[in-house]
């Protein structure tokens, strides 16, 4: 994006949101398979997490 088409001169940044979603997702399907869906949840919820805080300290 070029400073004409951005005025207020800020940039894009990245979101980790769609991480913490999927970790929640992959790991409630993946503990499903395995008999244990809330642990597999909050597995994919901790990993998501550690990803989208990673895209934010990168990014910012």
């Amino acid at each position: 994006m070029t400073d004409d088409q951005n005025p207020k001169g800020s940039t894009n940044k990245n979101a980790g949101g769609f991480f913490l979603a999927a970790g929640c997702i992959i790991g409630a399907v993946g503990g499903g398979l395995l008999g244990q869906p809330s642990i597999g949840f909050l597995a994919g919820l901790f990993v998501g997490a550690l990803i989208a805080i990673a895209i934010w300290y990168f990014d910012r």
